[in-house]
């Protein structure tokens, strides 16, 4: 297990440093905001830790916990995507990638449906949906802006808008997949990623850390691509827009 103290507070200072220095090095501009994500990973952790003592103790305050996780994972994507109100719909997209996996993991009894298991498994599967809708949005909303041109010679021949938009903004969304199915197609061989190294700090033998990693894996590249396939479709619509 990580050992709580103060040379795992030296390593966090440390880590932080690196990347504060190559963030001015390399005059990337994203210093302050390091800093800044870094403290509230913490004080976010630390908070969370000492919650879920108590959330755990009820399935309702379990509900709700998740709820909230759903809540905040659309606002998070809705202010990446766009300043306008219609980036809300994003929740549309993260639940439309989420519930459907946490259903096949829960009912196949793969993870046990105890509120212990529930909570983690949502938030990496809510968190996975979240990231993937904020991309797919952002790039398929600078796409219709980009690419207008495009855009427009569409509606000239004939297509409708939603057909015309779909073919400036569909490539989006196999570009927002790209960092999940390079995670999945490489690990073990370049990645070591968390559920594995979580399940072999915590006890466990490499080939229930192997099967835990894979399912987490397998079920977030299905969360992730009915979610950028949802928000490319918001976006076409007119559903989602940039003012």
């Amino acid at each position: 297990m990580i050992g709580v103290g103060w040379p795992l507070v030296v390593a966090l200072a440390v880590l932080v440093a690196i990347a504060v220095a190559a963030s001015v090095v390399g005059r990337v501009g994203t210093s302050r905001m390091t800093v800044v994500a870094a403290v509230r990973a913490v004080v976010q952790l630390g908070a969370v830790s000492l919650v879920i003592l108590a959330v755990v103790r009820s399935w309702w305050s379990t509900v709700a916990f998740t709820l909230l996780m759903a809540a905040v994972a659309t606002w998070t994507s809705a202010r990446r995507m766009t300043r306008h109100r219609s980036g809300l719909a994003a929740g549309v997209a993260i639940l439309a990638g989420a519930v459907p996996v946490l259903a096949v993991v829960l009912a196949s009894g793969t993870v046990p449906p105890t509120r212990i298991a529930v909570v983690p498994i949502t938030g990496i599967v809510v968190g996975g949906a979240m990231s993937a809708t904020s991309l797919a949005g952002r790039r398929a909303l600078d796409g219709l802006t980009s690419r207008r041109g495009e855009y427009e010679a569409a509606l000239s021949l004939g297509f409708g808008e939603r057909d015309a938009a779909m073919l400036v903004v569909r490539p989006s969304g196999a570009e927002a997949l790209v960092p999940a199915l390079d995670q999945t197609r490489t690990v073990g061989l370049v990645t070591l990623p968390g559920a594995f190294v979580g399940v072999l700090l915590g006890g466990g033998d490499p080939v229930a850390a192997g099967a835990a990693q894979v399912l987490v894996l397998l079920g977030l590249l299905a969360a992730e691509t009915i979610a950028v396939v949802v928000t490319v479709e918001l976006v076409a619509r007119g559903v989602v827009r940039r003012i």
